[in-house]
């Protein structure tokens, strides 16, 4: 089989990476920058987000309105997001107008932060961040990753805070660009139909110029702490219980094995659905597995009435320790597998899904995986597969327990 990629890096240090799709009648392209929250200092926390905001209000060329009018004219499906690890701006359009996109989105990441729109835009940062505090889903995460991460930038969310954000000043967000959005510091990604040796050739004219520096400092594995914190608040009328525990990171050859047991926990038609949502005991109840470069965290968790607590961390404690002694299922297994592929084999049939595999790939691992070897990484999970995550990985000890809502329970010492 012809190897569908093309990888080439521009003298500045840019890598592109692209990815031949000659079925299909579009392509997709997407700059990719390795800066997130966890890049960030805890004085400028939130500033990788606010910074993608700003990508879209003017540039020397262009105007805001511009951005979005030539961003329309296209007909483009386009957005960007930030991460705890990335930052990425993309777009699928036609084929016949990849170059087009590719010219729009350098021209957004050379970004004059133009200082009326800077504190305009704090001030719709400021409004998202009040209402993350309107979810108590987000506010539960967000506690949880304050004490579990402790004193390591993974603690505190994308969004970063109040004070913060509303702190911030435009020559520090100025300086965090310039170090950041370096040449060396980015990936453009492309997947479609496309011509490889064209693709490069418009990049190196659209960002051969762009300057590289320094590496950016080092990130640092976190300390993954275990034990007890409650954040009582009388905002939610529920209660949200989170067990974690330590687990492999995205590029692990026990990640696919991860994730597929938390679809067995708490996805879909799952033993948590069954035992717990059925039973009554919660109205939500589910598994995720967070996975970083070199870490991740194995979630449990569910919401209930306050006075049900006891009774929802009993039954989440109880299923951990039934999968981790008892043999997982041949058909639980089969069933995660045919869920997996299925979304596969239809996001691989697309430039726009096929974008995010490559940046997750490129994050995680380096190089893209075709469709073919990310499948059989889902065949390649079994039982045994599923017995040696839970020799390293163990979910049935008392790993960390928090608890959001208006009851103070469990009590602390």
């Amino acid at each position: 089989m012809n190897d569908p990629y093309t990888m080439h890096t521009l003298d500045n240090g840019l890598r592109i990476v692209i990815e031949q799709m000659p079925d299909v009648q579009s392509a997709a392209a997407g700059f990719l920058v390795r800066t997130g929250s966890r890049d960030e200092t805890a004085e400028l926390a939130g500033v990788s987000h606010f910074l993608e905001h700003m990508m879209f209000k003017g540039t020397p060329k262009r105007t805001w309105r511009d951005i979005t009018v030539d961003f329309d004219s296209l007909g483009s499906t386009y957005n960007a997001y930030t991460s705890e690890d990335r930052t990425v701006y993309f777009g699928w359009v036609r084929r016949k107008d990849i170059v087009k996109q590719m010219e729009l989105l350098a021209d957004m990441l050379r970004s004059a932060l133009p200082a009326d729109e800077f504190e305009m835009e704090k001030k719709v940062i400021l409004e998202e961040i009040a209402m993350s505090r309107d979810r108590i889903e987000h506010v539960a995460i967000d506690f949880l990753r304050s004490k579990v991460f402790a004193g390591h930038p993974l603690e505190w969310p994308v969004l970063g805070y109040d004070d913060t954000v509303g702190n911030m000043a435009r020559d520090a967000m100025w300086s965090y660009f310039q170090r950041q959005y370096a040449a060396n510091n980015l990936t453009l990604v492309v997947a479609g139909r496309v011509d490889p040796h064209e693709i490069i050739g418009h990049a190196e004219a659209l960002c051969g110029a762009w300057e590289a520096s320094d590496p950016p400092n080092g990130r640092t594995r976190p300390e993954i702490r275990g034990g007890v914190d409650v954040f009582q608040t009388g905002r939610f009328k529920q209660q949200v219980l989170c067990l974690t525990f330590p687990s492999v990171g995205a590029a692990d050859e026990l990640a696919e094995t991860a994730s597929a047991l938390t679809t067995i926990l708490g996805g879909d038609n799952s033993r948590f659905f069954w035992k717990i949502v059925q039973a009554g005991l919660s109205p939500e109840a589910g598994a995720h597995h967070f996975a970083f470069t070199d870490c991740g965290l194995m979630l449990l968790y569910g919401t209930c009435q306050p006075e049900n607590a006891e009774k929802l961390v009993e039954a989440i404690r109880r299923e951990a320790k039934l999968i981790s002694a008892e043999r997982v299922e041949d058909r639980e297994i089969d069933h995660v597998r045919i869920r997996r592929r299925t979304a596969l084999a239809i996001e691989s049939e697309s430039p726009y899904h096929r974008l995010g595999q490559i940046m997750d790939d490129v994050v995680f691992r380096g190089a893209p995986r075709t469709v073919e070897q990310m499948l059989a990484e889902v065949d390649a999970v079994t039982v045994e597969t599923i017995a040696s995550y839970f020799d390293g990985f163990p979910i049935n000890g008392e790993g960390h327990l928090s608890s959001t809502g208006p009851r103070q329970w469990p009590q602390q010492p």
